[in-house]
C-alpha cells in the first residue's frame, strides 16, 4: 500500500510569512548580546520552512485534565518536552535574572528530588487536521516508545502503543522455517572483553570491513550529489567529504542495518494485515498471541500503521541476501545513507557557527575557512539537496519520518539554547536534547532503511530497527560526553571540555551534582561565573560515583541496543551491528 501525498492549500503557507514568524519569536526570546547566534538560528530554520520540510510533529496527543479542557476547549497537548511557545518570552528574561541570583540549598534539593517538566507546547485542532489524513505517519518521539532511563534511576517502560506495538515482539526466528541456531541469542555486551566479560569482540564481523567496498566510492559519489555552479558553496559543501572524512559512522549503520533487514522475511503488508482483521487469515500464525493480534491488543488497527513499505521490485517479490545486493532496494537504501550523512553534516556546519568552534573533525570548521555567511548558506544548500534526493527515494512514509529528523535536530538546538535553569539538573531532560539532537536521525534512519527494504511501518523489523538506533545513538552520545572530559584535544579532533564551554551539563557533570550540592547552581546559571569550569570539574574528579555512573548509562542503552537488534534473524550484518554497538562504548575518540 503507498501513502497518498496530502496537499492542502491552507498548507501553502508563503516561507517568508514562516521566516518572519519565526524570527520575531527568535528575537523575542535571545538576548541582545546573543542576536548574532540566533540569526544563524534563524537561517537553519528558515532553509528547513523553504523545503516544506519544518512541519508539526505528528505526535499522538495526551489526554488534557478537565482544568485544562476548561480554558482550552480547542487545543490538544503534546508532551514531547519542549517548552510553550507563548511563555518564550517572559521565561527567557526571568530566566536570565535567575541566573544572577543563587537559590537556596532548600530549593535547590526540591528541584533534584522532583522531576522537572518544562511546559508543553500547545498545537490547535485546526493545525493539526490540515497537515493529518487518515494515511498520514502519526509519529511519536522514539523516547516515549522506547525506555529512555533504567527503572533503577525512574525510568519507566512506556506504554504499548502505534510504533512500538511489536516492541516484544519475537516472531522473525519461528514463522519463516528458520532451523538455525541463533548463537548470540542471549549473548550480552557485559560477555565481552571491554565490558567485563572474556568473549574477543573480534569473533563478531567487522562492521567497518563489511561495508568498505559499498561505502569507498562514498565521498566521490556525496560530492558529485552536492556540486554546485557557485564555486565557493560548492568547495564549503564538499569540505567534510572530500578533506575528512570522518567516521562514516552513519552510513555504516544504515548499509548494515539494510543487510540485516534482507535476512528477515516481510511479516504483512498492508492488505494482507487488513484480511487478517476482517478474519480471513488464520489468527493461530505467529505474528498473533492468544488469537489477537499486536495491533489489536492497542486499541483498534490504524491502516497507517502497515503502511509505509515501498513496492519492491526484486526476483521473488521479497528482498533476501541473495537478491539485495546491487538491486534497486540496495541502491535506494544506500542513497539514503548519503541523505543521512548530508544532513548530518550540515548539522555539524550551523552548529559550529552558533558555538562559535574553531575545529571540527581534526581540521578548521567551515565558518573559519570561509566565513559565517558561507557556512550557513553550505549548511542550507547541503538540506535542500537531502530533501530532494529523499523525495526521489519515492517512498512517502520515509520523507515523512526523515522530515521528522530534521524538525527533532532543530528541536534539539532550540532545547539547547533555551532550556529553563531547573530542566539542567534532570537527566531525563539531558537524554531527551540528546535524542533530538543525536539520535533521532540515527533511529529514524535505521526505520526508513526498513521501510525501504518492504517492511510496513509497525513490523517487528522496522520497530527493532528504530529500537537499536535510539539506544545506539543514545550510547553513542554519552560516550562522546564523557570523552570529553577524558580524552585529549588532539585525540577527538575538536576541542575537550567544548560542553562546559557553551554552559552545557552531560552526563558526567548531572551525576557529580546529585552528590555534591554545592555544584547545582553552577549547572543552573550554565558555568557562566569566572571559576564556574574549573570548581565543576574539581568535583566531578572528586567523585568517586559519577563517570563510573555515566558509563553504566551507557552500557544500559547499549545491552537495550543489543536486545532489539538480537530479534531479527542472525546474520553478519546483524552481529556486525553488535560489534559496532561494542564500538561505541569502548572507543578513545
Amino acid at each position: 500500500m503507498k501513502l497518498r501525498n496530502n496537499n492542502n492549500n491552507n498548507d501553502n503557507m508563503t516561507s517568508t510569512s514562516k521566516s518572519k514568524s519565526t524570527s520575531k519569536l527568535l528575537s523575542a526570546t535571545c538576548p541582545p548580546s546573543n542576536g548574532r547566534r540566533f540569526a544563524y538560528a534563524i537561517a537553519i530554520l528558515t532553509s528547513l520552512a523553504h523545503s516544506n520540510q519544518y512541519t508539526s510533529h505528528a505526535f499522538t496527543f495526551s489526554p488534557l485534565s478537565s482544568n485544562t479542557l476548561s480554558s482550552c476547549r480547542n487545543c490538544n497537548i503534546i508532551n514531547n518536552n519542549h517548552y510553550q511557545i507563548n511563555s518564550l518570552v517572559t521565561a527567557s528574561s526571568s530566566n536570565h535574572n535567575n541566573s544572577n541570583n543563587n537559590n537556596s540549598s532548600k530549593s535547590q534539593q526540591s528541584m533534584i528530588a522532583t522531576p522537572f517538566k518544562s511546559s508543553p507546547v500547545v498545537v490547535s485542532e485546526e493545525a493539526e487536521a490540515l497537515s493529518h489524513s487518515s494515511t498520514t505517519l502519526k509519529l511519536i518521539p522514539s523516547y516515549e516508545l522506547f525506555q529512555i532511563l533504567s527503572q533503577e534511576e525512574g525510568g519507566i517502560i512506556p506504554k504499548t502503543q502505534p510504533g512500538n506495538s511489536q516492541r516484544d515482539a519475537h516472531t522473525l526466528k519461528t514463522h519463516q522455517g528458520n532451523v538455525e541456531e541463533d548463537t548470540l541469542a542471549n549473548i550480552q555486551l557485559t560477555d565481552f572483553v571491554g565490558c567485563g566479560g572474556n568473549v574477543k569482540i573480534e569473533t563478531l564481523p567487522d562492521p567497518f570491513k563489511m561495508v568498505e567496498k559499498e561505502l569507498k566510492p562514498f565521498a566521490d559519489s556525496i560530492s558529485e550529489l552536492v556540486s554546485s555552479d557557485q564555486p565557493i558553496l560548492s568547495m564549503a559543501a564538499k569540505h567534510f567529504f572530500e578533506k575528512r572524512h570522518g567516521k562514516r559512522f552513519r552510513p555504516t549503520i544504515v548499509q548494515l542495518v539494510a543487510k540485516a533487514a534482507a535476512a528477515a522475511q516481510p511479516e504483512h503488508t498492508s492488505e494482507s494485515r487488513n484480511s487478517d482483521i476482517n478474519g480471513s487469515l488464520d489468527h493461530s500464525d505467529s505474528s498473533t498471541t492468544n488469537g489477537t493480534s499486536m495491533t489489536e491488543k492497542v486499541g483498534g488497527v490504524s491502516g497507517w500503521e502497515w503502511s509505509g513499505a515501498s513496492d519492491v521490485e526484486v526476483e521473488g517479490g521479497v528482498v533476501t541476501p541473495s537478491n539485495h545486493q546491487g538491486s534497486e532496494v540496495w541502491r535506494k537504501q544506500a542513497q539514503l545513507g548519503q541523505i543521512v550523512e548530508m544532513i548530518h553534516v550540515a548539522s555539524l556546519i550551523h552548529d559550529d557557527v552558533l558555538d562559535e568552534a574553531d575545529t571540527r573533525r581534526g581540521g578548521e570548521a567551515v565558518h573559519k575557512l570561509y566565513s559565517n555567511k558561507v557556512a550557513v548558506l553550505a549548511g542550507d544548500y547541503l538540506l535542500a539537496r537531502a530533501s530532494v534526493l529523499l523525495a526521489r527515494l519515492e517512498n512517502t512514509a520515509v520523507v515523512q519520518i526523515m522530515a521528522t529528523a530534521l524538525e527533532s535536530l532543530v528541536s534539539g538546538e532550540v532545547m539547547q539554547l533555551k532550556s529553563p535553569p531547573e530542566s539542567l539538573l534532570q537527566m531525563e531532560s539531558y537524554l531527551k536534547k540528546s535524542y533530538y539532537k543525536t539520535a533521532s536521525l540515527i533511529c529514524y534512519a535505521c526505520r526508513s532503511t526498513a521501510l525501504l527494504g518492504g517492511h510496513s511501518y509497525s513490523s517487528t523489523v522496522a520497530t527493532a530497527m528504530e529500537e537499536f538506533g535510539f539506544h545506539l545513538g543514545l550510547a553513542f552520545q554519552i560516550q562522546d560526553d564523557i570523552l570529553d572530559f577524558t580524552a585529549a584535544e588532539n585525540v577527538l579532533g575538536k576541542p575537550a571540555l567544548a560542553d562546559m564551554d557553551l554552559g552545557l551539563s552531560t552526563a558526567p557533570i548531572l551525576y557529580a551534582a546529585q552528590e555534591y550540592k554545592e555544584l547545582r547552581p553552577l549547572v543552573m546559571r550554565r558555568f557562566k561565573k569566572d571559576g564556574d569550569k574549573q570548581t565543576a570539574l574539581e568535583y566531578l574528579y572528586k567523585s568517586k560515583t559519577a563517570m563510573n555512573k555515566a558509563k553504566a548509562l551507557a552500557l544500559f542503552h547499549a545491552e537495550k541496543a543489543i536486545s532489539a537488534i538480537l530479534r531479527l534473524p542472525q546474520s553478519e550484518a546483524r552481529d556486525a551491528l553488535i560489534r559496532l554497538t561494542h564500538t561505541c562504548i569502548t572507543r578513545k575518540k
